[in-house]
């Protein structure tokens, strides 16, 4: 879409946006050190190829973030980005199968007669394994049953006797180490959850919608665009708000990481 004949004001987003950085001297690059969106996602935006990018809500998103990024309004980019996706965004048709799968097609006679033979030794072995003392030594067979227990992890954790007259606790302290932390969608929110093996979640959560993240995730993250609508617990305790809606964050969200940033415990929700 071409610029205002009359005022030289571009029509579209892109062109707005473009128009700020090149007056401020910044390139893309520039534009995604700050904002931390991908360089190729940038130009989608700057160029109108919104089939593109992943969807209508994180090309909203990262429109407003860069006007942000250029000191420009992005309310009236919003406005823009919105009317040119109403007309143009559209999402390419999924590719179909040149061939047709037979359903009818097994697997062949040679494929099954193996795998009965691979399945008949590992139940000989099993049966060998568990059911003599051939394949293991004689002091593994004759251990204490409470150390062989105590190996597998089938003793309970010793719990110490009640004290009398103690009172008991209102609700059970948070672990220091760990904990189960929940993260609850108050409003439509793109997230990406993601730890060091790789990403977890990412997606756009619904109000009320809710995820738990693995207690067993490495130095696990979020990267949002409204942090202000993701509410965070460490095993139903509430902690502060990950940020608000002037920006997108990236923090951690181990229950390590929730408690540095609280300062300590979290805090328990209201009763009723």
């Amino acid at each position: 879409m071409d610029g205002d004949s009359t005022t030289g004001t571009p029509r579209t987003a892109g062109m707005m946006l473009r128009s700020a950085r090149e007056a401020q001297g910044l390139t893309l690059s520039d534009i995604a050190q700050r904002t931390r969106i991908p360089l190729r996602h940038l130009e989608a935006v700057e160029d109108g190829k919104f089939q593109a990018l992943p969807s209508i809500t994180y090309a909203m998103g990262f429109g407003r973030a860069y006007a942000r990024a250029v000191n420009i309004d992005e309310t009236e980019v919003a406005r823009a980005l919105r009317a040119e996706l109403a007309a143009n965004y559209q999402r390419p048709e999924p590719l179909q199968d040149l061939e047709p799968i037979d359903m009818r097609r097994g697997p062949s006679g040679g494929l099954v007669a193996i795998a009965a033979a691979v399945a008949i030794v590992l139940l000989l072995g099993v049966g060998l394994y568990f059911g003599t003392s051939l394949f293991r030594r004689d002091e593994a067979v004759t251990a204490p049953a409470a150390t062989v227990a105590g190996d597998l992890g089938m003793l309970p954790s010793p719990t110490p006797a009640p004290v009398a007259g103690a009172a008991a606790p209102a609700s059970a302290p948070v672990p220091a180490g760990g904990g189960q932390v929940t993260l609850t969608a108050t409003g439509p929110a793109w997230v990406r959850i993601f730890d060091d093996t790789g990403t977890l979640v990412n997606k756009e959560m619904a109000a009320g919608e809710r995820y738990d993240v693995p207690m067993t995730a490495r130095n696990p993250q979020i990267r949002t665009g409204r942090p202000d609508l993701i509410t965070v617990t460490v095993n139903g305790s509430n902690v502060p708000p990950l940020g608000t809606a002037e920006r997108a964050i990236t923090v951690g969200i181990s229950a390590e990481a929730l408690r540095a940033r609280g300062g300590g415990t979290p805090t328990p929700p209201p009763a009723g």
